[in-house]
C-alpha cells in the first residue's frame, strides 16, 4: 500500500440513477513527531513524503533555523509503540551554536491537518519574528503569470488527481514564471513548510524575487510562513483572512487572492502587479483613444 494514497472500497450513489461498490483512492494521513536533539517539539497530522523538507520547513517557519549549515541531520527514529521504525517520528540535529527551540514553540498537543498552530502555548507566540524583510524587495510581476500560476500547479498535483482531498504548494520565479518546486499534503501548512523546507535545502532562502502559490485561502498561518522565508508575494486561489491582509500590509508582502482564471484581488503592495495591456492602453494619448474610449470611462465612473 502506498503510504501518499490508500485504495479503500466505497459505495457510490447518484440518486435516481444508480447506486454501485467500487475501489477508491484516498490521501494518507498519518501523524508526524518532529523532535530536536531528541526532544519532541510538535506532533502534526500529514500525508507521508518529504518529511524532512517539512520539519525543515516547519523549523523556518517557528524561527529556530534560517540556512541549511544550521541543520545537522534529520533521521527517523523507533516509535514508543514495540520500538518498531513506523516512519512518523523524525529527529533533527541542530549545528554547533544553534539556540534549540524556545519552550513556546512547542505544541501542547497534537496538531490537525488543518491547524498549524494549534496547540501554541500562548497568544504572543503565534507571532514569530522572521530574520528577513520582505517590504525591500524588488520584485515585479507581470499579471499574466501570475494568472497562469493555478493551472500550473493543479496540473502537477499528481495526488490530488488520485484521490481530489489534498493540498497543494509551489514556488515560483516571479521573474520567469517557472515552477521551482510543488508539494501536496492533507494539511496546507505542511505543503508550504515542505516548499520553504525544499528552498532552505537548496539555498533559495530568503525567497527574494519568489511567489508562494497555494490552492485553496491564505490564512495568518501561511502569509506567516511566508514572511519567515523572506518570500515577497503569496498567491491563492481563494480569499485571505482579515488577520493575513493585516499581516501582509504590515510586512510589505504583496497578497493576492481569489486568483481565477484571468482576474485576481490584490489585497497589499499592488505595485508589484502590473498589467503591460493595460498600461499601454492607459498611455495612448486621449485624442487617439476615440470616443468609444470616452464612453467606457464615463459608463464605469457612474453610479
Amino acid at each position: 500500500m502506498s503510504r501518499i494514497a490508500a485504495r479503500r472500497r466505497v459505495t457510490r450513489i447518484k440518486l435516481g440513477e444508480y447506486r454501485n461498490s467500487r475501489s477508491d483512492s484516498l490521501t494518507v494521513e498519518e501523524p508526524l513527531e518532529i523532535r530536536v536533539q531528541g526532544r519532541s517539539l510538535a506532533v502534526t497530522m500529514r500525508t507521508p513524503g518529504h518529511d524532512v523538507e517539512l520539519a525543515a520547513g516547519f523549523l523556518v517557519s517557528e524561527g529556530v533555523i534560517a540556512s541549511p549549515d544550521e541543520m545537522l541531520t534529520a533521521r527517523y527514529c523507533a516509535g514508543a509503540v514495540d520500538n518498531v521504525n513506523t516512519y512518523n517520528v523524525l529527529d533533527v540535529a541542530l549545528a554547533p551554536g544553534v539556540a534549540p527551540p524556545d519552550p513556546s514553540v512547542e505544541r501542547n498537543f497534537l496538531t490537525n491537518s488543518s491547524c498549524g498552530l494549534c496547540g501554541k502555548a500562548s497568544i504572543d507566540s503565534v507571532r514569530t519574528q522572521s530574520r528577513y524583510v520582505v517590504a525591500d524587495d524588488p520584485l515585479v510581476v507581470d499579471a499574466g503569470l501570475i494568472a497562469g500560476f493555478p493551472d500550473t500547479l493543479r496540473a502537477g498535483q499528481a495526488v490530488f488527481e488520485r484521490t481530489g482531498g489534498i493540498h497543494a504548494a509551489a514556488l515560483f520565479d516571479g521573474a520567469t514564471g517557472e515552477m521551482l518546486v510543488l508539494r501536496e499534503d492533507v494539511g496546507r501548512h505542511n505543503a508550504v513548510d515542505k516548499v520553504i523546507g525544499w528552498a532552505l535545502q537548496n539555498g533559495r532562502l530568503p525567497g527574494r524575487g519568489l511567489v508562494l502559490q497555494v490552492s485553496g485561502r491564505a490564512s495568518f498561518e501561511l502569509t506567516q510562513k511566508a514572511l519567515m522565508a523572506g518570500i515577497p508575494m503569496l498567491t491563492a486561489v481563494s480569499a485571505p483572512s482579515s488577520l493575513a491582509a493585516d499581516l501582509a500590509d504590515e510586512m510589505g508582502l504583496t497578497l493576492v487572492g481569489f486568483l481565477r482564471g484571468p482576474s485576481m484581488v490584490i489585497y497589499s503592495r499592488p505595485d508589484r502587479v502590473i498589467d503591460p495591456a493595460l498600461e499601454a492602453e492607459s498611455s495612448t494619448p486621449a485624442d487617439l483613444a476615440g470616443a468609444p474610449r470616452e464612453a467606457a470611462l464615463n459608463e464605469v465612473e457612474q453610479p
